[in-house]
């Protein structure tokens, strides 16, 4: 769902029903579509699959769990992912689409994917939690360097939302070239565009980030709860610095943009894991809830 939200955006397919919603261009099932129609149709569609499933996620982590951590993890995911249709609503009846490059589009795009980020990592929480409760919190210096990895995850995602719509919206051309150094003349230049200028904000910031968590993951290796994913987590922020890299050297083409999003998501998960494992470890399976 995420990466087809993002492959609306990539394709400026995000007016292919025009300014309407729930229904597009008037009609409940559009007639005679056109490819950008299709796209955010499907988009639409998929959402609201998303959405009676999450329903469903609800309803059983309540039936085992009740209002232990799980089931108000999976109560918080379904309240994430209404804020998340809202806001494509929003997104599309306010007409923040296609050419759109306002500083409103690309605060609310930052936004919407914060609210992504929110709502993976509650629902990975529940799904952790769904066959054993987690322990009463712990604080340590781990936990906080945990806090300062999920924070400087977040605040990469916001840059690398508004990088993204740059991207999207003024495209580099073979003839222009992209890389570091382009980025930089672009961000000098007072006459660019502001999304253009920000342009080299985001691989700064993601490139300090993943290094300070890949830190933090290499130190909580050792902790037997939190191994596996600090292992995996420091795997992904390695891959992570070549996609992004990657990602500008090759002028942002839709497939590395999906791929650079999907390990963000990935990274992300196995910090929020890591971190409740080292804070609140899950309780040995005799300790469970029947």
């Amino acid at each position: 769902m995420i990466l087809f939200g993002a492959w609306v955006r990539i394709t400026g397919s995000g007016a292919g029903c025009g300014s309407h919603w729930p229904t597009c261009h008037g009609e409940i099932i559009p007639i005679e579509p056109n490819i950008k129609t299709i796209i955010e149709f499907t988009h639409r569609v998929t959402s609201g699959l998303l959405g009676i499933l999450s329903l469903g996620f609800v309803f059983f982590f309540l039936k085992k769990w009740g209002l232990k951590p799980a089931g108000k993890a999976a109560i918080i995911t379904l309240i994430f992912i209404i804020v998340e249709s809202l806001v494509g609503a929003g997104i599309v009846l306010k007409e923040l689409v296609a050419d759109d490059d306002s500083v409103a589009r690309a605060t609310v795009i930052a936004f919407h994917l914060v609210n992504t980020l929110f709502l993976t990592g509650s629902a990975a929480l529940a799904a952790h939690w769904y066959e054993r409760e987690p322990s009463p919190f712990k604080n340590s210096r781990h936990v906080i360097s945990c806090a300062l990895a999920i924070v400087a995850i977040v605040i990469t995602s916001i840059t690398g939302a508004v990088t993204a719509l740059g991207d999207t919206l003024f495209p580099i051309t073979l003839e222009t070239g992209h890389s570091i150094f382009s980025n930089v003349e672009a961000g000098l230049d007072a006459t660019n565009h502001f999304l253009v200028r920000l342009r080299i904000i985001h691989p700064i910031v993601a490139t300090l980030t993943a290094i300070g968590v890949g830190y933090v993951c290499y130190w909580n290796m050792a902790n037997k709860n939190a191994s596996r994913y600090a292992k995996l987590g420091l795997a992904i922020a390695i891959t992570q610095i070549f996609a992004g890299y990657g990602n500008i050297f090759l002028g942002a083409p839709g497939y590395m943009q999906l791929a650079h999003l999907f390990l963000a998501q990935a990274l992300w998960i196995c910090v929020v894991l890591m971190s409740v494992e080292i804070s609140m470890p899950r309780k040995e399976a005799s300790q469970q809830h029947h």
